[in-house]
């Protein structure tokens, strides 16, 4: 199983079976026991699905006809090597000879070595040439589908082009150091190579780049989790306290929910939901690893009936079910698979777990709404038309570095100084009086 192989069969699976990268990286990488070509295997991948669009385009430019689908699979090779054959940092000889070297184990297609080691020939010859004609075209140069590079356009008509770029750039890795740990003694342990930084604005927050968690100082004594910049600020912003009772929604993977733990000093009383139970099982082994405790529950939020005891909750993090598109630069298959209709059928699950949850409320409590979307259908708009229907909740405005006021929430943009993925908070407190 070499780095290109495995590159492939994960494309197969995300690009032909529509699977999520998320849920078919963790099951494949596992065939490269070596870590140095393991990480090969999946930069090769997040490479083609960033370009996906644009790099299928340059392959059927190069070929007679368009391939079928029992011939997808030398098709994703293509547009595999020629997104190596883009990339200047990979050695070429390796690129090309590799990828026809994948091309031979597909025993059915004789033909196939001989095809891929053409077509890719051609596209060194011509690569001048095809690159600048996808230029010509917004959806090829910036790498996204029309509908979302649209919507992009009209939600900030003065920031698309970064954004879509941000979309488009890899993202470094961002550690939330423990409470106790000081964040320049733990600079101070890791390697140069890592180019490891504190955050601007947050505490305890330290950015470097990406590299086997596990073998950093204090993984397994709980001295850091790994968190976005963004999703770090939901636990600043709701303020723990010791002894409330706090809900966290949609609480999967459970980072925000240890992260609302280490402020209260494992004082509050947390109750984290998800509708998958097997999710549950990433979150007990978080807080196993941090030396947290929390009530984790398998159960479908909106569906009260089922699992809520009937006293209202001090506090409520409403990460909500969501587009993704605040982070596609880590997850680019998003682009991809999400549809227009998808949309629609998000935002009224957002409303109507909006709508649930808020009954739940303490009167004075506070909800954090948050979505790692871009889309102020989700965002934005879905606060306007809440606080319209919900005479009893109020919208407190935050001031956040980086951030951008919607005037119905704060909006964090992948393109930011703050080095965070796109991610949405709206604070809502609900008074006692109506």
């Amino acid at each position: 199983m070499t780095p290109r192989h495995l590159a492939l069969d994960i494309l197969l699976a995300v690009v032909n079976k529509g699977e999520s990268l998320s849920a078919v990286a963790p099951r494949l990488l596992g065939r490269i026991h070596d870590s140095r070509n393991r990480a090969l295997a999946y930069r090769l991948t997040l490479d083609t699905l960033r370009h996906l669009n644009r790099f299928s385009w340059i392959r059927d430019k190069l070929l007679e006809r368009a391939f079928t689908g029992k011939d997808m699979d030398v098709a994703l090779l293509l547009t595999l090597g020629i997104s190596q054959l883009s990339d200047p940092d990979l050695p070429v000889h390796a690129s090309l000879n590799e990828t026809v070297e994948v091309a031979k184990t597909f025993k059915k297609k004789p033909w196939a070595a001989g095809l891929v080691n053409g077509v890719l020939r051609n596209f060194q010859r011509r690569q001048e040439e095809l690159t600048a004609a996808a230029n010509k075209q917004d959806t090829l140069f910036f790498s996204h589908p029309q509908w979302l590079l649209t919507q992009l356009q009209q939600a900030y008509p003065n920031q698309w082009r970064a954004i879509a770029h941000g979309n488009n750039t890899p993202a470094d890795l961002c550690l939330r150091l423990a409470p106790r740990i000081d964040t320049a003694d733990y600079l101070a342990q890791l390697s140069s190579e890592l180019n490891a930084h504190a955050h601007a604005n947050l505490p305890s927050a330290i950015l470097l780049n990406s590299t086997d968690i596990t073998s950093l100082p204090g993984f397994a004594t709980g001295d850091f989790s790994v968190q976005d910049a963004s999703a770090q600020q939901a636990a600043h912003i709701l303020q723990p306290q010791a002894g409330e009772t706090i809900l966290d929604a949609c609480a999967a993977p459970g980072g925000k929910t240890t992260h609302l733990l280490e402020l209260s000093h494992n004082q509050a009383q947390i109750t984290a939901l998800d509708i998958e139970a097997k999710r549950l099982e990433r979150i007990q082994d978080n807080l196993t690893r941090l030396g947290l405790t929390a009530t984790l529950m398998a159960a479908d939020a909106s569906d009260t009936a089922s699992w809520w005891n009937g006293q209202q909750f001090d506090a409520i993090l409403l990460d909500a079910p969501c587009s993704a598109t605040g982070i596609i630069r880590r997850h680019p298959d998003i682009k991809w698979h999400r549809k227009p209709k998808d949309i629609e059928q998000l935002v009224s699950t957002q409303a109507k777990l909006l709508d649930t949850l808020w009954r739940l409320l303490k009167p004075t409590g506070r909800m954090l709404y948050a979505t790692c979307s871009l889309l102020p259908s989700e965002n934005s708009e879905q606060i306007k038309a809440f606080l319209a229907r919900t005479p009893n909740a109020r919208h407190c405005p935050l001031t956040l570095a980086d951030s951008h006021d919607t005037g119905f929430g704060t909006q964090f943009l992948p393109t930011d100084a703050q080095h965070g993925d796109g991610f949405f908070y709206a604070l809502l407190v609900k008074d006692d009086d109506k």
